[in-house]
């Protein structure tokens, strides 16, 4: 098959083109720019140009191709409601190349935009209403383009994607460490982070497009929820730096905006996916894999 991705040179896209084509597809992979088309070209995948604000060359891309996997999402925080809202307008530009056709639509959703505190699992679904995430505007618009005859599936990334080249969360708190000269956790640090290596989440996009059913949600999640007390003392072990506890006020004070991401406790399982379609986590697991020099690496 003939895959279009988008987010084809990110962290988790880049992971997908190779294992597409070690599987022996073709990938058709999106680029905003020369550096990101010699990255496509050095892995052994064919360039498309293109933006995700450019619908018509989204539309372009998906009509040459087979099926599209999508996981390009812009992480600017300072600007995430409208972010969401142009991945909702970039799914509704898929859904009407692929309408009434054979040809699979996977996109990407996060743990986190369910709800919060106890065991979420594939059958979850986002809070609707005024009270809903702004990420779920991912997984409405899926909702809706479903109802179009789109043979769209959902995979739900876990908080914490890790991997050789991590530019996320725990990165985002090494170097908050680093500024603060401690490393922290919120009260016990009892909140959990669901975590999957992004070779693993590679993998399961592959099953999905391969196995999976139409309609369904699946989840990238391989540990159910690591202790954010867990994460914390890696840090602070690795950094030499103490490792404290902080209440909400001081919590707020210490993580400023990633408050939010820090005190999240959302354990979530993912055994219906490794049922459904035999993807079985292989890679190491998070405490194991940031406990490593290169987690460090100014």
């Amino acid at each position: 098959m003939r895959i279009f991705v988008t987010g084809a040179t990110g962290f988790v896209g880049s992971a997908v083109v190779h294992e597409l084509i070690d599987a022996g597809h073709q990938v058709l992979g999106l680029a905003r720019s020369e550096a990101a088309a010699n990255l496509l070209i050095a892995a052994g995948a064919q360039v498309h140009r293109g933006t995700l604000e450019n619908l018509e060359s989204l539309r372009s891309g998906a009509a040459i191709s087979d099926g599209v996997i999508h996981t390009a999402f812009n992480h600017d925080f300072s600007n995430f409601q409208e972010n969401c809202e142009t991945d909702r307008r970039v799914i509704e530009t898929f859904g009407s190349m692929l309408a009434d056709s054979d040809r699979p639509l996977i996109v990407t959703s996060a743990i986190g935009v369910l709800p919060r505190g106890h065991l979420a699992t594939e059958e979850t679904m986002p809070i609707a209403g005024p009270a809903s995430h702004p990420r779920a505007a991912t997984e409405e618009a899926a909702n809706s383009v479903a109802a179009q005859g789109v043979r769209i599936s959902v995979i739900r990334l876990a908080p914490s994607v890790h991997g050789n080249g991590d530019r996320a969360f725990v990165p985002r708190l090494i170097n908050i460490a680093r500024e603060k000269r401690i490393s922290a956790f919120i009260g016990d640090g009892s909140n959990r982070w669901p975590a999957v290596h992004r070779l693993d989440a590679a993998h399961l996009f592959r099953l999905v497009l391969e196995k999976g059913t139409p309609g369904s949600r699946y989840h990238a999640v391989a540990e159910k929820g690591v202790p954010f007390r867990e994460i914390a003392e890696v840090i602070g072990c690795r950094l030499n730096i103490p490792v404290v506890s902080k209440n909400s006020e001081e919590a707020a004070k210490h993580f400023g905006w990633f408050t939010h991401f820090a005190a999240m406790d959302i354990p979530a399982s993912s055994q219906q996916t490794q049922e459904q379609l035999g993807w079985y986590p292989t890679q190491p697991k998070l405490i194991q894999d940031i406990d490593q020099p290169h987690y460090f690496e100014i």
